[in-house]
């Protein structure tokens, strides 16, 4: 009888091995919202790190994190860290492509609560309304991240907090809180 419980143990295991193994290695969230801002304004906002502080849907969940900040503003190769309670964790942005006033990409990377490198992209389109703002978020998941997505996949986890910084950043953009 024993031998028949650690026979099926062991099958659950190799199955769930293979469920997780074949989930989707490659993740993208992407949120977009219309901001009544011209695009140069919106690009210079979130190029320039100094700024996230105002309009991040992750600032005002530690206000105790540390942040620094490296290299000239809004130029490839400056720097955003930060370390704080696991709520934030620690990492870094780095900008690694500036293209005024439509583009802007950044390489992310997580140190805690987990290590992982992704790719954040900004895109800026003129509308009639405004400026839609393309927040998009992309890259690999190892298997623990596999595994995690099998209850929460990256969209879900993610998403949210990019409906509340795209918010965030209309409201800091229309009330003409940042400099201009």
């Amino acid at each position: 009888m024993l031998k028949k419980i650690l026979a099926a143990l062991g099958l659950l295991v190799v199955a769930l091995v293979a469920v997780v193994a074949t989930r989707p290695a490659r993740y993208r969230v992407e949120r977009s919202l219309v901001i009544r801002e011209s695009p140069a304004i919106l690009f210079r906002t979130v190029a320039d790190f100094h700024t996230w502080d105002a309009w991040s849907p992750w600032a005002s969940l530690d206000p105790a994190r540390k942040t620094t900040f490296a290299g000239e503003p809004l130029e490839v190769g400056s720097t955003y860290a930060w370390a704080g309670d696991d709520r934030v964790g620690e990492g870094r942005l780095t900008l690694t492509e500036v293209h005024a006033p439509s583009q802007l990409k950044m390489k992310l990377e997580l140190f805690r609560p987990w290590r992982s490198t992704s790719e954040a992209v900004f895109d800026f389109y003129t509308e009639t309304r405004g400026t839609r703002v393309v927040w998009i978020l992309r890259g690999r998941l190892d298997f623990r991240g596999k595994a995690m997505s099998l209850f929460k996949d990256m969209d879900r986890l993610v998403g949210p907090d990019f409906d509340r910084g795209l918010a965030n950043l209309r409201t800091v953009a229309e009330e003409a809180t940042v400099p201009r």
